[in-house]
Order: C-alpha cells, then sequence, then structure tokens
C-alpha cells in the first residue's frame, strides 16, 4: 500500500494515531536539525575561506607571526576537538542517529500504521473534505 491510500480494515485508534504523529514529528524535527546542520557545515566554511583569505592579507603586510598563527594553529584545525571537521560532525548525524531514527520511524509505520504516512493529517484532510460535501 502506498503511503497516500487509506485502508478501512486497519482503522487507528486515537491514541495509535497520536503515537504514529508524534514519531512522524519528532523524525521532522530531526530533518529541521539536518538543515541546521548543513548550515553550520557552510557556514563554517565560509568563515574558513576568510580567514585563509586574512593569513595571506596578514603576511603580504608584513604580519607574518598571527599569519603563520592562522596557518598552523586555527586553519587545519576541527571545529570539535583538532580532528572533528563540521562536516564530520554532519556525516556522523547523517549516518548514525538521523538514519537510524528514519529507520525506527518507518518500521513504527509499517508496524502499526499499515506503512501509512502522516495519518493524523490523512483524517483530518477526510473530515474537512467530509464537511464541505456535506455542507457542516
Amino acid at each position: 500500500m502506498s503511503g497516500g491510500e487509506h485502508s478501512d480494515r486497519t482503522e487507528l485508534s486515537a491514541e495509535e494515531r497520536e503515537a504514529l504523529h508524534s514519531v512522524e514529528l519528532g523524525v521532522e524535527w530531526l530533518h529541521r536539525a539536518h538543515g541546521d546542520l548543513v548550515e553550520f557545515h557552510h557556514k563554517t566554511g565560509h568563515a574558513m575561506d576568510h580567514l585563509a583569505e586574512a593569513e595571506e592579507k596578514l603576511r603580504a603586510c608584513g604580519h607574518t607571526a598571527v599569519a603563520d598563527a592562522l596557518r598552523d594553529e586555527y586553519l587545519p584545525r576541527g571545529v570539535i576537538d583538532e580532528d572533528r571537521w563540521s562536516y564530520d560532525v554532519l556525516e556522523s548525524y547523517q549516518d548514525g542517529f538521523l538514519s537510524e531514527l528514519t529507520t525506527f520511524e518507518e518500521r513504527v509505520r509499517n508496524d502499526i500504521g499499515d506503512g501509512r504516512r502522516h495519518v493524523t493529517e490523512r483524517r483530518q484532510e477526510r473530515e474537512w473534505k467530509r464537511r464541505a460535501r456535506d455542507g457542516e
């Protein structure tokens, strides 16, 4: 059954719908957090590009000691610890936490809701369409 179909043979209880909805919303928020991590990664990269440019400019105007500090201490350094760069953080999140919980959410949907997504929203849509059709 595709996510867009509805089967009356497996009508969910209100509690099951709420539970599925909470799991789905949790994963949707994880996807939002993923977007923030992508933004963090890109902003960090842009900042480092500016610092690399600053190293060249500082060196060109005779400030070798601070240019060397940028080159040796900060540009090669990771954002977490010495060796974890922003892409490492992003990949760890994508490949671990996000992937695992996305798989969990799919398992819950398959076990409880016949694989249907957005069961709460689909029920609301059917109700609003029924009300419009019946003039309520």
